[in-house]
């Protein structure tokens, strides 16, 4: 017996399996940690989505402000019951000068012209197709964000910018409770972009942070970075928005970026309906998670680290586990080329000496099996006469042929008066024929194409070139009717047979099976028979 002491295998991976636990330690860490960078991760988003709450409550506060005070205007005796249009006039400068936020305001009669206005201007002139006028016969109107063409040739711009309004316009009655005409405002702009320098300035801590406002009719921006506005936006964000009204996602913007989006829809305030705009605060993911890259890089540092270390470990424990194995490994992959060795017995683990014996007997049956598996495969898939492929050869060639090409050429071949030979010089001389056939028709093509005899005096040849299919399909068919009827020596007996071709063209492209396209190249050949023997015929079905 051996001196050499024999060590269990369960001891050797008890020791693996000590190491993958304490990797896993470290792994479950690492997914703490991960998790804790969600949460910083969800605190950041949730404070964009307050920041964008804040806007657009500042918003809804501001609007049902000025939605309040057309409100009380419209009550003022002096517009109610009008005496003196000047009166109205001095009114509305005071009111402008008391308001600063509106940039005009007029009073027009029932209707619809502009009878007094804040500095004159409008005066006399017909609104009564505008919304400002035709939405407030009824009920106080508020109108989204737009442009006032005439308005903002009219009104001082001493900065040159666009110039944007908000209508808001409320019908006037009289004491009778008689419609006689509609208070009509425009709000400038700016005030939209003071409360956006306001936000600004109280998130000024929170780096390259940008405040949008979203127009719900058309989902453009009405207020942003300058070379933004008017852009139309189709994002995540604008759709949660109408669900769930308030929240933030991360999403990719039109620019490429990636951006943590707070959102929220507003939905006005008391008896302000609100006008549907949406507020969105993004900041760049890379800016919005610079504080939790540095705890991301520490992790990975220290994770590689331990990687480092245990892999070290692994590696000098696998290396006594492994070293008999690859030997046994090394002496199977020579088997595969073709030495002719036998797995060495090993001693030492118990469990490594039971494989190498098992391994052995193993590979001494898998010997004998292959050898009679690979007999009785080439039985399967030859035709025992002329040694082609036959049919069970040919459609494992075109199952392959079918996912590595794209097009192929299928060739349908019947002799003409292959009959006759067999009847008068006796099926001897027959079989030989069709063997000699089987060699002139492979001489015409490609080693990485096929000639499979499917049955009696029929042949299918596959070719795989996709150049000009159909003109290489009659050539290659020409060729082979030409080699055919050379006459063929047999037992001192000189013979001639014909060959009739009928052949088709299968491309991935139009999905149609191989199969069907075989059939169709059978069609073709009797085509052939019918008509005119010894012939080529291919469908051109492009």
């Amino acid at each position: 017996m051996s001196d050499v002491r024999s060590i269990s295998l369960r001891r050797l991976l008890s020791i693996s399996f000590a190491t993958i636990v304490i990797i896993l330690i470290l792994l479950l860490s690492f997914i703490i940690g991960q998790r804790s960078i969600k949460e910083v991760q969800s605190e950041i988003g949730n404070s964009l989505g307050e920041s964008a709450f804040l806007m657009g409550d500042k918003l809804d506060h501001f609007m049902w402000s000025r939605y309040g005070e057309i409100g009380v205007l419209s009550e003022l005796q002096d517009l109610r019951d009008p005496e003196d249009l000047n009166d109205v006039k001095i009114l509305l400068d005071q009111l402008k000068a008391t308001f600063a936020d509106f940039a005009w305001i007029g009073y027009t009669d029932k209707n619809g012209t502009v009878r007094a206005s804040t500095s004159g201007i409008l005066e006399g002139v017909d609104i009564s197709e505008r919304p400002v006028y035709k939405e407030a016969q009824n009920d106080t109107f508020i109108g989204d964000v737009h442009e006032a063409i005439l308005l903002a040739e009219l009104l001082p711009n001493p900065t040159g910018e666009e110039m944007k309004f908000v209508d808001i316009s409320t019908p006037i009655y009289n004491y009778n409770d008689e419609f006689i005409g509609v208070l009509a405002a425009h709000l400038s702009w700016d005030w939209m972009k003071e409360v956006r320098s306001t936000m600004t300035e109280t998130l000024k801590n929170k780096k390259e942070l940008e405040v949008f406002v979203i127009s719900e009719s058309d989902k453009t921006i009405i207020l942003g970075p300058d070379d933004l506005i008017g852009e139309p936006l189709d994002l995540e964000s604008l759709s949660a928005a109408e669900v769930d009204q308030g929240g933030w996602n991360i999403e990719i913007w039109p620019d490429g970026e990636e951006y943590l989006t707070g959102y929220v829809k507003t939905d006005g305030y008391q008896d302000y309906r609100g006008l549907g705009w949406t507020i969105l605060v993004r900041q760049p993911t890379e800016v919005a998670y610079s504080s939790t890259r540095e705890l991301i890089t520490f992790f990975l540092i220290s994770g590689v680290l331990l990687v480092i270390l245990f892999a070290l470990i692994g590696w000098f424990i696998a290396g006594k586990i492994a070293s008999p194995i690859k030997r046994i490994t090394n002496v199977a992959d020579r088997l595969r080329d073709g030495e002719d060795l036998e797995i060495p017995t090993y001693k030492g683990i118990v469990e490594i000496e039971i494989l190498s014996d098992s391994l052995r007997n193993l590979i001494n049956n898998l010997t004998q099996t292959e050898t009679a598996l690979e007999k009785m495969e080439d039985v399967a898939h030859q035709d025992h006469l002329t040694r082609l492929p036959n049919r069970n050869g040919l459609e494992n060639f075109l199952d392959k042929a079918t996912k590595n090409f794209d097009t192929l050429i299928i060739l349908y071949l019947d002799l003409d008066g292959f009959k006759e030979i067999n009847d008068t010089f006796g099926h001897q001389v027959g079989d030989e024929l069709l063997y000699q056939i089987g060699i002139r028709i492979k001489a015409n093509v490609r080693n990485d194409e096929l000639v499979a005899r499917i049955g009696g005096d029929e042949f299918v040849v596959v070719l795989t070139t996709s150049n000009d299919p159909l003109e290489l399909a009659e050539n290659v068919g020409e060729r082979i009717i030409s080699s055919i009827n050379q006459p063929i020596t047999i037992n001192n007996q000189k013979v001639t047979v014909g060959c009739s071709i009928g052949g088709a063209v299968w491309r991935s492209e139009h999905g149609d099976s191989i199969t069907e396209i075989v059939r169709r190249a059978d069609e073709a050949l009797y085509k052939v028979k019918r008509k005119q023997k010894n012939k080529v015929h291919i469908l051109n079905e492009e």
